[in-house]
């Protein structure tokens, strides 16, 4: 196989491998900090703005809203009083453990707070990495590495009996190439099916829509051209469990895109502003919310599987 082949899946490797070395260095320089005794004195929940990637923006970069545990302490170094809100030095990506969090450090909670002795503001509360996740991360390398080489090996290997089986070997790489397309649009089937299934078991509760705009942006067409492009801002708020939440269809999936404005204002026209609407919230992580838990789309992935399968065999036949 020519090296660039190997060069998508090798460059996310070292992707991994490079951020958790990075992480491991903070970890060990965290080790070291001096500590005071502090005390929360807020804890909450909030809701943040992250930037993101973003494939329908020409410029590749986009925003999301996602929910955070706001844990505030206050410490003392050499008389003077700081504030943190940093709690772990790993890195908080949101909606992730915020019921958790805030249930850990509620106010008026006595802690120790770890501080560089450099920089003083900068302070955690948890300055150990989560265990087992450097161990975690090796073995997402070499499985990677194995899989990448692996699978590889095994394309040749099929190529080999397809050759066999198929009237024309030169047909042998479309059939592959469809019928590895066509597998893995069934398998996005499958799963996009069984999310469904556990989202509609899900508690469901009362929320009301706190966003709902068309955002217009310039993308990009297939061909790399400029184009306008329209999508749906929808935002609910939620309260579970005595906590705020913040859920969008930015993260739910259900996000409308397309160069045609029309589209977007239909999704936007079916959820306005202050409408009360049903939540369907994950009782494990109750960051993650939608209101619309089907997969109505599934079919046209089903389709387009068969479809392709359709192409492989005749492309072994012909």
């Amino acid at each position: 196989m020519p090296w660039f082949v190997y060069a998508i899946p090798l460059a996310m490797i070292a992707l991994i491998a490079g951020a958790a070395l990075y992480k491991y260095l903070e970890v060990r320089q965290a080790s070291d900090w001096p500590s005071v005794i502090g005390k929360v004195v807020v804890s909450t929940s909030e809701v943040r703005k992250v930037k993101t990637f973003d494939d329908n923006a020409a410029s590749g970069r986009g925003e999301e809203e996602r929910n955070f545990a706001k844990i505030i302490y206050e410490y003392t170094v050499d008389g003077e009083k700081l504030r943190g809100s940093r709690v772990s030095i790993g890195e908080d990506l949101g909606n992730f453990e915020v019921a958790e969090t805030i249930a850990k450090y509620p106010v008026g909670t006595v802690v120790t707070v770890y501080f560089n002795p450099r920089h003083p503001e900068r302070a955690v509360l948890e300055r150990d990495a989560p265990q087992g996740v450097f161990g975690c991360v090796i073995w997402m390398v070499v499985i990677g590495l194995g899989l990448t080489f692996g699978g590889f090996y095994g394309f040749e290997k099929l190529g080999e009996l397809i050759d066999k089986a198929a009237i024309k070997p030169d047909n042998v790489k479309a059939t592959i190439a469809f019928g590895a397309f066509g597998t893995v649009v069934a398998l996005f089937a499958i799963l996009m099916q069984r999310a469904a299934a556990k989202q509609r078991a899900w508690p469901v509760i009362d929320g009301k829509i706190v966003q709902s705009e068309v955002e217009q942006f310039e993308g990009r067409t297939d061909s790399g051209r400029p184009q306008t492009t329209y999508r749906s801002r929808i935002s609910w708020c939620y309260r579970y469990n005595n906590i705020d939440y913040r859920g969008n269809n930015q993260t739910s999936g259900s996000q409308v895109t397309s160069n045609m404005q029309g589209f977007a204002k239909r999704a936007v026209a079916k959820f306005p502003l202050g409408k009360k609407v049903k939540v369907y919230v994950n009782p494990d992580n109750p960051s993650e919310a939608t209101l619309n838990p089907s997969a109505w789309y599934v079919w046209l992935l089903w389709i387009v599987a068969f479809a392709v399968w359709g192409v492989a065999y005749m492309a072994s036949q012909r």
